[in-house]
């Protein structure tokens, strides 16, 4: 039995979930992953120009952030993670030794466009989002969470799914 939570803030590029995990932290101080960050420099490169993740490509991606989630001994951490695809689905909830739950950020195609067009600094092209969106899968009993709200309100809501 997994004794430890990992909540994953999941959806496409744009949809906040960087936001919301440094939102959840500062109201829960549970720490807070950002998956970001452990994707190698090939992937970084691919997704900058404008080139489409496969699985394959997110295997060393999947490994260190499983790792990392692993090696904290909080009881709950939070980590955003696109978590798109059934692949990084199934890895996360099987390979880590965390209950893995998943909080799907909404937004509309138009809201996420919007937010990507004044985005500064991100290595992600904004014109991956069509492939993004064709390739998202939505978890069976994730939490979905409307994120064109105030953060505030997104937290609150998330919370309350939780049970906290």
């Amino acid at each position: 039995m997994k004794t430890h939570d990992a909540i994953i803030l999941m959806g496409p590029s744009g949809c906040g979930k960087s936001t919301i995990g440094n939102a959840l932290t500062e109201c829960t101080a549970w720490p807070f992953f950002e998956g970001d960050n452990f994707h190698p420099a090939a992937n970084i490169m691919k997704m900058a120009a404008g080139i489409a993740l496969e699985d394959t490509d997110r295997i060393v991606w999947i490994d260190a952030l499983i790792a990392a989630m692993d090696s904290n001994s909080a009881p709950r951490i939070i980590v955003a993670c696109s978590a798109l695809t059934p692949y990084v689905q199934q890895r996360l909830s099987n390979e880590s030794n965390r209950a893995v739950h998943f909080v799907l950020l909404q937004l509309t195609h138009e809201e996420l466009k919007a937010r990507l067009a004044t985005r500064r600094g991100h290595f992600m092209a904004s014109s991956l989002l069509d492939s993004q969106l064709a390739t998202l899968t939505q978890p069976e009993h994730a939490i979905a969470a409307k994120a064109n709200q105030p953060v505030a309100d997104i937290v609150a809501d998330i919370l309350a799914a939780l049970g906290e």
